[in-house]
């Protein structure tokens, strides 16, 4: 299973386009989105996603009430962090802030997934690895990135764009 990663989207609705169509050419099987979408209409532009996508609210997303009438018409799941998944036999903790794991929602799991930082992280530590692709709503072609993780292989992929 191949997992979409994006994070801190800061509703750069152009960005956000050219995201949908990275992840349905790379065909990965879920999108995570590790929060900081902060409009409801990024959600509408994710919309456009070939799989569902999941994730979790960030310290930007104020406009509660719109993002989760958004999230709820197009059929997505976001909550608060931490956010603990098993898919493909592996247990995956996503959180928006790194700073607000502890060992007891970290300490088990396969991967950690956040982002906030804005800076691409990607660390193997024994058999866990933790990943944030980095920037993807700033205006400089090139610098954006989102990534894929393979989880299977434990293998992660970053596209720039």
């Amino acid at each position: 299973m191949r997992i979409g990663v994006v994070s801190d989207t800061h509703n750069n609705l152009r960005n956000c386009r050219r995201i949908v169509g990275l992840f349905n050419e790379a065909g990965v099987d879920r999108v995570v989105h590790t929060g900081d979408i902060t409009q409801a209409k990024t959600i509408d532009v994710f919309a456009g996603l070939n799989m569902s996508m999941t994730g979790v609210f960030g310290n930007n997303d104020l406009e509660r009430d719109s993002l989760d009438e958004s999230i709820a018409r197009h059929g997505f799941h976001f909550t608060e962090p931490p956010l603990t998944l098993e898919w493909a036999g592996r247990r995956i903790v996503v959180v928006h802030d790194p700073l607000t794991l502890d060992e007891q929602n970290s300490g088990d799991c396969d991967v950690i997934l956040h982002g906030h930082t804005h800076r691409q992280v990607i660390q193997f530590d024994c058999r866990q690895l933790t990943f944030n692709p980095g920037e993807c709503a700033g205006m400089m072609s090139g610098y954006n990135a989102i990534g894929i993780v393979d989880l299977q292989r434990m293998e992660t992929e970053v596209l720039y764009f």
